[in-house]
């Protein structure tokens, strides 16, 4: 990997600066899987009304099972484990288990996409080429909704590693780093997204993250210093 993997973090406060800093990042190439080249399709398109039909929905769950079974016949086989978390990603947008009016996954959903990552990890084990477009969909559809900041800046840098001359890639790393507390990380980041950049974005791209960073770093001072409220009931 390119940067070392330390830290922890988790910043409900800063959470629509994160979001609205990752959709001008993203724009049309994740959130619409425009020119994305893979099976996955785009974030948004996980979150639709195509995710509310029955038939989707039972193609998904049938997949899931199929996956699952695998994983049970052959556990060190990486595909397999690759195919469940794929699916379980799948099922956490689906029907129920997202909320279209909060834009978040429902308390059922959560559970599916914390399974998600359960399976994407036993896959990392198992897996020493893990594939990107994989670790893109976990990092978007699993790790940034759940806020688990430490695996998100993982599964990105996977994605870094496969696609060295994509800024917005590195400019998802940084983000994340800085809310999972892994400043040097996020540091390094920044700066290969700044100078991969086109010239007339390096100025913004270095705004955007130096506001990203500052606000992960308020946060983490202000939970910091919150003091502890004691009882006085005797």
């Amino acid at each position: 990997m390119l940067f070392d993997l330390r830290g922890r973090g988790r910043r409900r406060t800063v959470q629509v600066i994160y979001l609205g800093l990752a959709v001008l990042m993203f724009g049309g190439l994740v959130l619409f899987g425009v020119g994305a080249g893979n099976g996955f399709g785009g974030l948004l398109n996980a979150f639709t009304g195509n995710g509310s039909s029955g038939a989707a929905r039972q193609y998904v769950s049938q997949q899931e099972k199929n996956a699952a079974k695998l994983t049970v016949q052959q556990p060190s086989n990486p595909q397999a484990w690759a195919a469940l978390a794929q699916a379980r990603a799948d099922d956490a947008g689906q029907g129920s288990n997202y909320n279209v009016n909060t834009g978040n996954y429902t308390a059922a959903g959560q559970k599916v996409a914390a399974a998600a990552g359960q399976a994407w990890q036993r896959y990392l084990q198992l897996e020493p080429h893990p594939n990107s477009d994989l670790a893109r969909v976990m990092a978007l559809r699993i790790y940034a909704p759940l806020l688990d900041y430490n695996h998100e800046a993982q599964a990105w840098e996977i994605v870094t590693a496969a696609n060295p001359t994509v800024f917005t890639y590195y400019e998802y790393l940084a983000a994340a780093a800085y809310q999972a507390g892994q400043t040097r990380k996020g540091d390094l980041a920044a700066a290969k997204a700044i100078s991969l950049a086109p010239k007339v974005q390096q100025l913004t791209v270095r705004q955007q993250l130096q506001q990203a960073k500052k606000a992960a770093t308020q946060s983490s001072t202000s939970t910091a210093t919150t003091p502890a409220t004691t009882s006085t009931a005797g």
